[in-house]
């Protein structure tokens, strides 16, 4: 399979994104709505892009593939796509859009400003999830979100007033605690998929601090690489079963490395520091106490 042009197109703008794909011009300078449907006829654009946007969107009987990254995948299925800025993707010659259906809904960064929904935004785990990580939603589902997203149209073709930017910005929020919900529900309803991978997990953690060799610290990026997910999403799914996140289960499973090398070796404070991989043994002392109340030096001659 030919392989897309490596060239990449920056997409800074909701203007530059609809051009770029001879979409309709937005009604809104920092949001459009596009009803793929609309987009059974465009010719494919093979360019790899990378976008300075947010994109949602819900695409039912596209037939091939879009390369994201290293990977590629298959949206035969519909499957509800959450895409944020910074993110490479491009599609294959042999993408089928004839019979696409669905909506993308594509917003500017700086829509959310002077809202809270700016900062809240980054809670959203799944702006940072891979493709292949996306939304399977039920039909219920599904027609709550087409719904939520024809409220959002009907507000989007009225001329804009003071109250334009307010109202959609509401309505955008509501579609993504919705889709936060559906994402929580995900995680517990494919307990099979998410429970094998909570094990994996908990195997590669148990087999980083049996090493006796100083090892450096471990990373939520490292996990999350071995396992083949991004680290939102380990996160994500971790936080759902367990109620601790990546960051959580990695302190947790060091500090009771921690506290076995104070209690069955004579390694000094320093030493236990360097053995567990910190670089600055004070880092070691300070989480060590912010997770069990007491320094090394205060547990070790406690336990003794």
């Amino acid at each position: 399979m030919k392989q897309p042009n490596k060239e990449i197109r920056v997409l800074a703008t909701v203007t530059d994104y609809t051009r770029f794909f001879g979409l309709p011009a937005p009604a809104h300078p920092l949001l459009t709505l596009i009803d793929l449907s609309l987009c059974r006829h465009l010719p494919r654009v093979l360019t790899p892009v990378v976008q300075q946007l947010y994109t949602v969107s819900l695409k039912r009987d596209l037939k091939g593939l879009m390369h994201y990254g290293h990977q590629s995948y298959d949206f035969s299925e519909g499957l509800l796509v959450f895409v944020g800025p910074g993110q490479v993707f491009a599609v294959s010659e042999s993408l089928d859009t004839s019979n696409v259906s669905g909506w993308m809904l594509v917003f500017h960064p700086d829509l959310l400003l002077k809202y809270p929904l700016g900062k809240k935004i980054a809670s959203y785990g799944f702006f940072s999830y891979e493709l292949h990580e996306s939304l399977h939603l039920s039909a219920k589902e599904e027609s709550v979100l087409d719904s939520l997203l024809l409220s959002m149209k009907g507000e989007y073709e009225q001329p804009i007033d003071a109250f334009s930017q307010d109202v959609l910005i509401s309505q955008l929020e509501v579609l993504l605690n919705y889709a936060n919900r559906f994402y929580h529900r995900q995680f517990l309803t494919r307990r099979t998929a998410e429970h094998d991978l909570l094990s994996r997990f908990e195997t590669l953690l148990a087999a980083y601090f049996t090493q006796d060799e100083g090892p450096s610290l471990p990373t939520v990026q490292f996990f999350a690489d071995a396992l083949h997910v991004s680290p939102a999403y380990l996160s994500d799914m971790l936080r759902t079963l367990t109620g601790q996140n990546t960051q959580q289960h990695i302190h947790q499973r060091l500090i009771e490395k921690a506290k076995q090398l104070l209690l069955t070796t004579n390694l000094s404070i320093n030493e236990t520091a360097f053995r567990l991989g910190f670089e600055y043994p004070q880092y070691f002392t300070r989480l060590f106490k912010s997770k069990t109340g007491v320094t090394p030096a205060a547990f070790r001659v406690s336990a003794n």
